[in-house]
């Protein structure tokens, strides 16, 4: 099997040639196989130049990593193992598509993230490409996250330059997107991520996960019902000013809050409300700040940025959503700067933004050999 080099024109991808000895080359869409396997999540998903998503399978392992309070790795990665056949099987058999016939390219998450977990997708891709002789691109988990809505917003989708907010349980990251594969760092946390520090605040109060997790749960425990009518300390308000992030406060306060009323057996719910919807927004006012400190560092550089992109597993709290819209109304009136998300289940880890992301690297014929390594430590500026 033979496949052409294709372009890319503008945001519209081509549709690719493809063509065998005895064949005539016929005109179709690129279509690429995706792998992801960074956390605790085995996702196999399917999707083409076109921007059509024929699949996306998501396997999840709540029920396993609950007991422990967060990911507990050696049972991640068993998990992985056990589940990437069948992940990879309904997306093909969910797309009604033939690997070899079908498929014309495979991806998978290169990094970052944790090594057992990572390495479980990418020997899966590896091995299947290497043996149906299809391309291979190993693709950047949070470059991935970053170009997702060029992938849902279209034909609407952020312009580059764009600012984007990167927010997930491993990261906390504002980029300038220049291109697909070009970013420049402007701020990231200085101790831990505001996923993490979500998920260390649902462990603290207890609270039971949802099906997309600790975070989450904190999110609509805030959302309902009555709080106490006592009053909770003021939370602090590190690194202000500057272009940086700095969480580990935010729990900790949290911490010293539940001793204040002499730990969490005096806690009653209206209390422990009261401290997870001050303590969520807190850490969204910390957001705040930072996206309006980025957006001048971009104007005194004469940078017209007139899209922001915010995305990852936390992207998808719709407290943080309607926040940041008043916060950029706020400071345009007049509207100018466009806010874009994922929809909540391109937020979370899923296969279909490796997909994507892998889909100008294909269309350029930048494919990576079959022997390519794991990164699970990658900045996204080293692309």
């Amino acid at each position: 099997m033979r496949w052409h080099r294709i372009g890319v024109l503008g945001n519209n991808l081509k549709s690719c040639y493809y063509s065998a000895p005895h064949l005539q080359p016929t005109r179709r869409d690129f279509t690429v196989l995706a792998i992801e396997s960074s956390a605790d999540d085995t996702c196999a998903a399917i999707v083409d130049s076109s921007r059509k998503i024929h699949s996306n399978v998501v396997i999840k392992q709540h029920t396993t990593h609950e007991i422990y309070g967060g990911i507990y790795p050696i049972s991640a990665i068993g998990l992985h193992q056990r589940n990437m056949p069948y992940a990879v099987r309904r997306a093909l058999d969910d797309a009604k598509l033939d690997i070899v016939k079908d498929i014309d390219g495979i991806a998978f998450t290169r990094g970052p993230g944790m090594p057992g977990c990572l390495s479980v997708g990418m020997n899966a891709a590896k091995s299947l490409a290497s043996a149906l002789q299809k391309p291979l691109v190993g693709v950047h988990h949070m470059q991935a996250h970053a170009l997702t809505p060029l992938l849902s917003e279209w034909p609407h989708e952020p312009q580059f330059p764009f600012l984007t907010l990167l927010i997930s349980g491993g990261h906390t990251l504002l980029l300038l997107a220049k291109s697909a594969k070009s970013f420049e760092l402007i701020a990231s946390t200085r101790d831990e991520s505001i996923g993490r520090s979500f998920d260390k605040v649902s462990k603290l109060l207890q609270l039971k996960w949802t099906a997309l997790g600790p975070g989450d749960a904190l999110e609509k425990f805030s959302a309902e019902g009555d709080v106490s009518p006592l009053p909770i300390p003021e939370f602090p308000r590190p690194l202000r000013g500057q272009l940086d992030f700095s969480f580990a406060a935010f729990h900790s306060h949290v911490n010293l809050s539940i001793e204040k009323v002499g730990g969490y057996d005096k806690l009653d719910i209206p209390t422990k409300r009261g401290i997870a919807r001050a303590f969520q927004t807190a850490t969204v006012s910390h957001l705040e700040e930072k996206v309006i400190l980025a957006l001048e560092h971009c104007r005194d550089r004469n940078i017209i940025v007139n899209d922001i992109v915010v995305s990852g597993g936390v992207a998808s709290n719709q407290y943080l959503r309607g926040r940041l819209r008043q916060c950029l109304l706020k400071l345009d009136a007049e509207a100018s700067y466009r806010l874009s998300f994922p929809p909540p289940y391109l937020c979370t880890d899923n296969a279909v933004m490796i997909g994507w992301a892998s889909m100008h690297r294909f269309l350029d014929g930048d494919v990576d050999e079959y022997g390519i390594d794991l990164r699970p430590k990658w900045s996204l500026e080293d692309l």
